[in-house]
């Protein structure tokens, strides 16, 4: 299946969605060390990347309609920053908002699909107006908002119209550990398939749980016998998470939660090549603390206003703190150690904090792939009655 990939950043989403058998016609980037990081996977010959076509360029600047009623699945993650708990919410009022463009990319595109990745904080009740708008314009992108019409007024515009939507909608909150990323990262996916090829949207269910990590810790032990270690003192609310589940008698039908621990097994301390290599100065202190070793990561997080919550950091058995290396915070987005990134610590962190887990878009790529199959089954289905 053919697809278009907008804000495709260091190939998190390109990625997952290559995996699930999406076949990238054009990805655009517009970040210059972004674009490096891809371009230096491509000349590497990484599975997937190495056959990537990829342009430098302004999404505001791109014409779409070359490609018009071509493609199966249109997808990016347009930029954060504006939506972020950490940013300065500004929203529509950000110059960095590219919701407006993957709209016209839609429009434009006419995909049979759409897989679009924000940040949760898109859907926090300050954004409510503008989400609408982003679900009812992407639900009719042929009634483009006019030259100097606001937001709101499209919207109250949108709603009055009387025509069939062209796109039916989901937008799915999703938690990256739930699909197999060894972090805890909510994000918000917004998703849609045209009307015209009858098959309706169906949420997808998550594959991973703390439910199981808890089982495989405190009931079974499978968890601490995996890492040759033994089981350290238990948390209140794991005591009396086990103990319903032991009551309950079924182990959970997922697969655990992956951990940092997971994530990271063989790599060993930073040893200062493939991108494992030790960055100095981290340290914790009130409301800055870093990830745990036994559970999912918090989010990595980039941008101007820093790292508050320590989420680029680990807490080592020692109890110290460290940072993630580059491969470190690579594997827990989901990247293959044959992943490169062609400048500094901070920037690659930056563009792993910006990256859609591997696993995470792989599992949406897949449910999408899934519902675009069964469309040649429907037909074929009413053909033969």
């Amino acid at each position: 299946m053919r697809s278009i990939e907008l804000f495709s950043g260091c190939g998190g989403l390109a990625l997952g969605t290559a995996r699930a058998g999406f076949n990238h016609e054009l990805m655009v980037e517009w970040n210059a060390d972004a674009f490096a990081t891809l371009a230096l996977n491509k000349a590497n010959g990484v599975e997937h990347a190495r056959d990537w076509p990829f342009i430098r360029e302004d999404v505001r600047q791109v014409d779409w309609s070359s490609f018009s009623g071509q493609i199966d699945l249109a997808a990016g993650g347009p930029p954060c920053q504006p939506f972020s708990i950490c940013g300065k919410h500004r929203g529509h009022d950000d110059a960095r908002d590219m919701w407006p463009e993957a709209i016209r990319a839609v429009r434009e595109l006419r995909p049979r699909a759409f897989l679009f990745e924000n940040v949760r904080g898109l859907a926090r009740p300050a954004f409510a107006s503008y989400l609408a708008w982003i679900k009812a314009a992407l639900m009719d992108p042929s009634a483009a908002r006019r030259k100097d019409e606001g937001h709101e007024e499209h919207l109250a515009r949108l709603m009055r119209r009387r025509t069939a939507p062209e796109y039916d909608i989901l937008v799915l909150k999703v938690n990256a550990a739930d699909f197999g990323a060894a972090q805890k990262r909510n994000r918000v996916v917004v998703a849609g398939v045209r009307v015209d090829l009858g098959v309706d949207l169906v949420p997808l269910k998550p594959t991973h749980s703390h439910e199981r990590l808890v089982w495989d810790k405190w009931v079974t032990g499978d968890y601490w016998r995996r890492h040759g270690m033994r089981a350290p003192a238990i948390s209140d609310a794991d005591r009396a998470l086990a103990a319903r589940l032991r009551a309950n008698g079924e182990r959970p039908n997922t697969e655990p939660w992956r951990t940092v621990r997971d994530a990271i097994a063989g790599l060993g301390e930073p040893k200062g090549n493939n991108w494992h290599v030790f960055q100095p100065g981290a340290r914790a202190y009130a409301g800055h603390t870093g990830s745990i070793m036994d559970e999912p990561a918090k989010a990595l997080k980039a941008g101007d206003h820093g790292v508050p919550g320590g989420e680029n950091m680990m807490v080592l058995d020692s109890g110290n703190v460290r940072y993630f290396s580059v491969r470190e915070a690579a594997r827990l987005q989901g990247l293959p150690d044959e992943w490169s990134f062609a400048t500094s610590w901070t920037e690659s962190m930056r563009q792993l904090g910006n990256a859609v887990p591997v696993q995470l878009s792989e599992a949406v790529g897949r449910w999408m792939a899934n519902t675009l199959r069964s469309v040649t089954h429907i037909v074929r289905s009413r053909k033969a009655a």
